[in-house]
């Protein structure tokens, strides 16, 4: 690949469609990735809180460059991104103080505090401003007057509609509650924990428990509820949609397996293990994959799948298949040419990490809260 003109400032400080995305694919197949960086801080870096996230901005290039030696540029950076944390941070309690519902931009691991906290821990580990997230996911989980979840949002999955009047409950790993159910865990896995984390931990499983749909093993996750679903404690779903990683059965099971490992829950990270292994099995959930991106195909099936199978045979056993397939779609259905989340960079990076067996040096699925 070679750099093209960037289109705006967004497009080349992007994880998820952009050059921040294309440069992390180099970087950890060991190529010359200069030129894309380059391309990536060429303007002023976006630092606003409103506009700054994991996938854009200041955190995304971060993201990038603490896989390099550069580390008066991410000292900088890091400034920024602790900023940038702090202000969103406040203005989360501020929300809660005032009981109103959350948006979940508020939250999630795309646009919100999740994902900047899977930044801090895969920069810095334990720490201060990592604990201060944590303790806000701890206070999300909190149960709200009205008998929602604190993380219900009050909107629809892309905004304001009619269809989602009373807002709606987010499953999802990366727009919903399995996101801070991931980092959560992880953050106890690597020994940053607050007062109320495993409780957390466990309120979210439960309620995930609740949305539970099958029976047994063959068990899946719808990606959404509405209002009257979840007042009817029902949910209109007829079975299992796109099996993707973004808002399907492989994320949610991979975040409820990294609980299981956190909370040494052996049945749920069992029960966890098992649905994927189905899941992955089932043609006629595999069908529903139409593309072959990270977020919401095949390439995001196989690295979840994949790191998921560290800690099972039966699901391990699933990953040569995934590959194939993966190969015979991406003939078909070649994706954008930039991006970890959307386009080639992130098949690449699937296919490098289940094809070596090796742990990315880059931690690059970090971003995805797939990491161990």
């Amino acid at each position: 690949m070679t750099a093209a003109h960037t289109d705006t400032t967004r497009w080349a400080q992007s994880l998820a469609d952009g050059a921040a995305g294309t440069a992390l694919m180099h970087l950890e197949l060991g190529q010359n990735a200069a030129e894309w960086l380059r391309t990536m801080v060429a303007d002023r870096v976006l630092s606003h809180p409103d506009d700054a996230t994991l996938f854009d901005g200041a955190p995304a290039v971060a993201f990038t460059l603490a896989a390099t030696p550069y580390g008066r540029a991410l000292a900088i950076l890091d400034e920024q991104v602790d900023a940038i944390t702090r202000a969103r941070v406040d203005t989360a309690h501020g929300r809660i103080d005032r009981g109103e519902l959350a948006a979940k931009r508020e939250f999630d691991l795309i646009s919100g505090l999740t994902g900047l906290g899977a930044y801090l821990l895969r920069r810095h580990g334990d720490s201060t401003l990592l604990r201060h997230v944590l303790t806000y996911l701890v206070r999300l989980t909190e149960p709200r007057s009205d008998g929602l979840p604190g993380w219900w949002a009050a909107d629809g999955p892309t905004g304001p509609s009619g269809q989602w009047e009373g807002g709606h409950g987010n499953l999802g790993i990366a727009h919903g509650i399995a996101g801070p159910l991931a980092l959560l865990s992880l953050a106890v896995r690597r020994g940053a924990v607050v007062p109320g984390q495993p409780e957390a931990i466990d309120r979210i499983c439960r309620w995930l428990d609740r949305w539970r749909g099958g029976t047994g093993y063959r068990a899946w996750w719808p990606g959404t509820l509405t209002r009257a679903e979840h007042e009817t404690d029902a949910t209109r779903s007829p079975g299992p949609h796109r099996p993707s990683w973004c808002y399907g059965t492989p994320g949610i099971a991979r975040a409820q397996q990294l609980a299981g490992l956190a909370l040494d829950d052996l049945q749920r990270q069992q029960l966890a293990q098992r649905v994927l292994a189905w899941c992955l099995s089932d043609e006629s959930q595999l069908a529903q994959l139409t593309d072959v991106s990270v977020c919401h195909g095949w390439a995001g099936v196989l690295h979840t799948a994949w790191r998921a199978g560290a800690h099972d045979e039966q699901v391990r056993t699933h990953v040569p298949r995934l590959l194939e397939r993966l190969a015979e779609h991406h003939l078909h259905h070649p994706p954008p040419a930039h991006g970890v989340l959307t386009g080639e960079p992130g098949v690449r990076l699937a296919q490098h990490a289940a094809t070596t067996n090796t742990t990315p040096s880059t931690q690059w699925d970090a971003c995805l809260l797939l990491n161990d």
